[in-house]
């Protein structure tokens, strides 16, 4: 604690982003939990309760955020969907990390032909579509054009992060399209230090070269790779939201992206506080991330300092 004290002295926004996202993991993490005792039990989750009687009802002591149109607790549904803006973007971040980071080194320490195909790599994926991307991958999945094993393992990872297929494809498609900016990054890092010299003696002194990479090059382009898990968390968080909104995303589970859908056509009679409440979880979220990021760059970049 003494630490974490430490870290944030000095950066009051910082350290109250680093409460933000807490709460956020803490909601996530009870909402999971909640949710899959629920089904085990064969009880219906509160957030998914609808009550006719109550249907539209403002903001109140009973209902912060007020109702909406089936007469669920609009509050109780953005804090819920705050474990699927949770789960995509760190289901997402890892899978771009760990391919930036990859990808970034290999191609900048060893060069030659892995480079070349690294960089044809990424330079094809930066030209994609994000969106289209997304959607094609995830329509895909649901259209049942897998392959049946592909359709198993989609299954399975479904059943692991609790979420629907559909989803499962969303974040890897987010993830597939999100590590080329860390791959450059890194990259261009990698091919800086590796003329240092403590990886030429590392060479000299006859070491392995995947050993330079992971104890050499890899602990000094880490700070790279975190600051950027958490712009690539707040981006995909984002993007599930508009995959969401776009109805190829959540389609059963709680999501900012269904709230704002579902409340935008009822906005001109008044009735905001559905979509007020999803975008106003989503902006503090995202919010605290680009916080926390720039509070983490100035802390770990050498030359910020």
């Amino acid at each position: 604690m003494k630490k974490l004290v430490k870290f944030f002295a000095g950066n009051r926004c910082a350290g109250a982003a680093f409460a933000v996202l807490a709460i956020f993991t803490f909601m996530a993490l009870g909402t999971e939990i909640y949710s899959i005792a629920c089904e085990y039990s064969g009880t219906l989750p509160a957030y998914a309760r609808t009550s006719p009687a109550e249907c539209y009802m403002p903001p109140s002591p009973a209902h912060w955020c007020g109702t909406d149109f089936q007469g669920r607790d609009v509050f109780l549904r953005a804090v819920a969907g705050s474990a699927t803006a949770m789960k995509v973007g760190l289901t997402a971040g890892l899978i771009a990390a760990f391919l930036g980071t990859a990808l970034g080194l290999m191609a900048g320490f060893f060069g030659g032909k892995l480079d070349d195909a690294v960089v044809w790599f990424y330079s094809t994926f930066a030209a994609m579509p994000t969106l289209l991307f997304m959607l094609a991958f995830a329509l895909l999945v649901k259209g049942d054009f897998l392959a049946p094993p592909l359709r198993t393992g989609f299954a399975v990872l479904g059943f692991l992060l609790h979420a629907e297929p559909g989803m499962i494809a969303i974040y890897l498609a987010i993830g597939l399209t999100a590590w080329v900016s860390l791959c450059r990054v890194i990259r261009a890092e990698t091919m800086k230090l590796k003329s240092s010299q403590y990886v030429l003696a590392a060479r000299v002194a006859g070491q392995n070269p995947w050993a330079i990479l992971f104890r050499h090059l890899l602990p000094n382009v880490f700070h790279l790779v975190i600051i950027y898990f958490t712009l690539i968390f707040a981006s995909a968080v984002m993007t599930e939201v508009i995959a969401s909104y776009l109805g190829v995303g959540v389609q059963t589970s709680p999501s900012w992206g269904v709230m704002i859908s579902d409340g935008q056509d009822r906005l001109w009679r008044g009735i905001w506080w559905e979509v007020a409440a999803a975008t106003g979880f989503m902006f503090l979220l995202v919010l605290s991330l680009n916080v926390l990021s720039d509070h983490l760059r100035d802390k770990l970049d050498p030359r910020s300092r």
